[in-house]
């Protein structure tokens, strides 16, 4: 009798451990889910988010009708070159049909970037770094993003390009077109290169 009583409580300690076990595996398993559930939660918020920013800013059109979603993907595009000024930098980027045709030889062998080449000049503000060893500026707050875009029937009275100016507010993290950009806003500026198709910054070497 004593064995047999000692075996059923072995054997009932047994299944409380199996038991247990076997409840550490649900919690941890539903730990597991709900984590993965919520990081999913957060990351789905962040997209929402994200693709909520860019129809409001692709909704945008400026006062000479160009409208920014012309220009969609255009945080993708390819360099072309930079320049600065002593308080803003500036970072051109041109479309795929507009760098085609830079590395074709456009406009240094004469010829005209074709109807849909799509420019971007987006600038900062300046700031020194307080991290590099040496004296150096970068890039602080964004500020604006001037565009241009090659239709000639439509921007004949410009030499074939259309102009535009979004500026960017950080506070707000919103776009807004300028008031005071008409769609030829930048054709007196861009006249003295008229012999390159009104475009300053060649392909830079790279």
């Amino acid at each position: 009798m004593s064995e047999f009583v000692t075996k059923s409580v072995a054997q009932e300690q047994q299944e409380q451990r199996i038991e247990t076990r076997t409840a550490v595996k649900r919690i941890g398993g539903f730990t597991i889910v709900a984590t993965a559930v919520a990081v999913l939660a957060v990351l789905g918020v962040v997209v929402l988010y994200a693709q909520s920013q860019d129809k409001d800013k692709y909704s945008l059109v400026s006062p000479g009708g160009i409208a920014f979603s012309d220009f969609r993907g255009y945080e993708d595009w390819a360099d072309v070159s930079s320049a600065r000024t002593t308080e803003i930098l500036k970072v051109i980027v041109a479309n795929p049909t507009m760098i085609n045709a830079y590395k074709a030889g456009v406009p240094g062998n004469g010829q005209p970037f074709p109807e849909g080449s799509m420019i971007v000049k987006l600038q900062w503000k300046l700031k020194k770094s307080t991290e590099a060893p040496f004296a150096v500026e970068v890039p602080d707050v964004f500020s604006q993003a001037f565009v241009m875009e090659k239709d000639s029937k439509r921007f004949s009275k410009s030499g074939g390009w259309g102009y535009a100016v979004f500026n960017y507010d950080a506070a707000s993290d919103k776009f807004t077109p300028d008031a005071k950009s008409p769609s030829d806003c930048g054709y007196a500026c861009h006249t003295p290169v008229k012999a390159k198709d009104y475009i300053f910054h060649p392909y830079q070497k790279r």
